[in-house]
């Protein structure tokens, strides 16, 4: 059976289709927020099968064949490329109504071409099919973001990460911009293992022996320096919820002092810690002029018998019921008492939360720039077509929708650029219902602009990478 998915996919009007096609189809790509591994785009990684670039690493996917009842061994075990493939294309047919049915068959259209419905019947005509063109130098990691119009991708990174592979493509004059972010949400962890070994690398790549939590934020100034250099633009956390407690540097010497250790703190001492972090790293990223991304309220890690097995990332992950809403007004509050409220972006994975957020976001804007804090994308078990709706419909609700920063992928895969198609999609299908409702008027110049900054325009002049 041939492909669903037509040129009025997810667009349920004339003007909504027009207005996809004028004003969002072919726009480039900022994706300021994504897991590719940098090393792939550097080397220009040739994928050796289908399963190595689209299986691997899918938290989403193995969710969905767990849920068949697949074992493991063709998820995340030792089984060869093409049986794992099979097992996937088998596992498609019974995620209708799931995102993945919509993902998949976008991804196998924009990039390999194939129109055909994927099932266990044709997996391996398809595995073949797309085996032969990633072959091909046309198929390689760098000539797939070019594919898709790709012209900045920020990726996820560690502070004692050497940044090598950003600094080669830099010098290497790469035309798509591949720019780490800093994310250090292991500095955070001070109630888990490993972190007395951690303090050890940052100490050694930054030259600062770490005695005090001021001699451990000396060393992460320098990272945070020599990140900007790199041209570093955004810090990314991953929180249960935004820690706002009060903290003393005689308490925050003591607490640091039991890791340097290899003590185990209490969990009001790890809270006072995470609050003082952030709270500097707050000020760090606004004296740099960066974008602060605060990820909020997944459980981790929900399966021990999964993490033992697997590890971290095992995709036993799920929305968590965290309070919210004072935690992240204290957070935010003492940084903006300060004048040292960095541009900040909320991403909530709990639905519930959406107007929590939107309404969080007008209580802490500044003279500039346009939308300093944001309400972030739909994210996680939220960024499907319900999902995306209901954000944007908080944003326009609680906000404007008009200086929305849009889109990213959140992705590990060099194949997911199609999510940005299909934000792209819902987003113009919104305005085409409220002008075929009589709520907006038909004016396809000034919607059509909205459409384009939200798309595109206004993560380019939010973020202000650097030339």
């Amino acid at each position: 059976m041939k492909s669903f998915i037509k040129e009025d996919f997810l667009l349920e009007s004339d003007f909504a289709t027009a207005l996809y096609e004028k004003h969002a189809k072919n726009l480039p790509i900022i994706d300021f927020h994504c897991h590719l591994p940098v090393e792939d785009i550097a080397e220009d990684r040739q994928f050796q099968t289908i399963t190595e670039i689209w299986i691997n690493g899918d938290h989403y996917k193995w969710r969905a064949m767990r849920a068949l009842g697949i074992a493991e061994e063709y998820i995340t075990g030792n089984r060869s490329d093409a049986e794992k493939f099979q097992k996937w294309a088998e596992t498609i047919p019974y995620t209708m109504r799931n995102p993945l049915y919509h993902w998949t068959h976008l991804e196998l259209e924009r990039y390999f071409g194939i129109t055909d419905l994927l099932n266990g019947r044709n997996a391996g005509k398809i595995f073949q099919q797309c085996n032969d063109l990633l072959a091909t130098p046309a198929f390689s990691a760098r000539n797939l973001l070019k594919k898709m119009k790709v012209e900045v991708v920020c990726t996820s990174d560690d502070p004692v990460d050497d940044l090598r592979f950003h600094e080669q493509l830099k010098n290497e004059h790469f035309e798509v911009k591949i720019l780490p972010t800093f994310r250090p949400d292991v500095l955070l962890n001070i109630d888990q293992p490993g972190l007395l070994d951690y303090l050890q690398k940052l100490a050694k790549i930054s030259g600062v022996e770490i005695k005090s939590f001021a001699s451990l934020l000396r060393a992460i100034q320098q990272r945070v320096d020599f990140f900007h250099e790199m041209g570093c633009r955004l810090s990314d956390h991953g929180l249960d919820y935004a820690p706002s407690e009060e903290f003393t540097e005689a308490q925050l010497d003591e607490i640091l002092q039991k890791s340097l250790e290899n003590t185990a703190v209490s969990e009001d001492e790890a809270k006072c810690y995470r609050s003082a972090l952030m709270y500097h790293l707050g000020e760090m990223y606004a004296e740099k002029n960066w974008v602060m991304q605060l990820h909020l309220g997944p459980i981790r890690n929900n399966s021990t018998r999964l993490k033992e097995k697997l590890g971290a990332n095992a995709g036993v992950d799920s929305i968590g019921d965290f309070q919210q809403a004072k935690s992240l007004s204290g957070y935010l509050d003492k940084l903006d008492r300060e004048n040292r409220l960095p541009k900040t972006i909320l991403y909530n994975v709990n639905p519930a939360d959406n107007e929590v957020m939107a309404t969080m976001t007008g209580n802490f804007m500044g003279d500039t720039p346009k939308g300093k804090i944001q309400h972030g994308a739909a994210w996680w078990f939220l960024d499907q077509k319900n999902g995306i709706e209901r954000q944007l419909d908080a944003i326009s609700n609680m906000g404007l929708l008009s200086c929305f920063v849009g889109m990213l992928t959140d992705s590990r895969s060099l194949l997911s650029y199609p999510r940005h198609e299909y934000f792209r999609r819902v987003l113009c299908n919104l305005f085409g219902r409220d002008v075929a409702n009589s709520e907006l008027p038909e004016d396809m110049e000034w919607i059509g602009k909205i459409v384009e900054d939200v798309c595109y325009y206004n993560a380019k002049e939010y973020f202000n990478f650097p030339d």
